[in-house]
């Protein structure tokens, strides 16, 4: 994880690209990040890391010992803190990184809980087709139908898709592309949604499949099929 944030989901708009395209975007505040700790290879803790803390918080809110490893550290109160691997811009506990870690251009992996669904049946949680809606089939419209076995071997067998709690699990969104930045305000317009709802906290990291840098390959080999068989086709 090169590179990454804490942010939270603010909303949903839309902007006008140079082209006069128009995108839709979320809005995610990704800052002001502080550095609380820095962890190196050569130190007691054997590996890379980078600790950052948003959203500041009351301090007599913290767990004790969350506040004794902030004051450890000789930070500020916060509400959220993430360890990010491997960060490749060069910190020192206080700092304060923010949205220009990315630049338009960019793509990012987005890390958030879902909305929470509460319990819902098979037809929404498994998309299930339901019951026939014809005489005989009373009470079975909105079922998944036989579960079970009857001898052998006797018990509903593992991984059934069934009825149960929906959503409020952490997803990652893969390769969505930052639109603007808006240092002054600490924004980032990314392309498309992330996963949660407005105002839940969500991990802003770089692309692990799209780095900066990446650029989408040439397709040359269908370029060339299509003028060889363009040339086949006069001939």
């Amino acid at each position: 994880m090169p590179l990454g944030l804490l942010g939270k989901k603010l909303g949903h708009t839309r902007v006008y690209n140079a082209s006069g395209v128009l995108i839709p975007v979320t809005v995610v505040l990704a800052g002001p990040n502080r550095v609380l700790q820095v962890k190196t290879q050569a130190g007691k803790d054997g590996y890379n890391s980078v600790q950052l803390g948003f959203d500041d918080q009351k301090e007599q809110r913290l767990t004790k010992a969350l506040a004794g490893h902030i004051k450890k550290h000789n930070g500020a109160a916060v509400k959220r803190i993430k360890e990010f691997r491997n960060f490749s811009k060069d910190v020192k506990p206080g700092d304060i990184v923010g949205p220009t870690l990315f630049a338009p251009g960019d793509f990012i992996d987005a890390i958030g809980t879902t909305k929470g669904r509460g319990f819902e049946g098979v037809m929404k949680r498994h998309h299930f087709g339901g019951g026939p809606s014809t005489h005989g089939h009373k009470g079975w419209h909105r079922r998944g139908g036989a579960i079970g076995q009857r001898l052998f071997p006797g018990t509903v067998l593992r991984g059934f898709k069934m009825p149960g709690h929906m959503g409020q699990v952490s997803r990652t969104t893969q390769n969505l592309e930052v639109i603007q930045v808006l240092e002054a305000d600490n924004l980032i317009l990314i392309k498309g949604a992330l996963p949660g709802a407005e105002g839940d906290y969500v991990v802003i990291r770089e692309s692990k499949k799209r780095p900066k840098g990446w650029k989408a390959p040439v397709a040359t080999a269908g370029k060339k099929k299509a003028g060889a068989d363009k040339a086949a086709a006069k001939k």
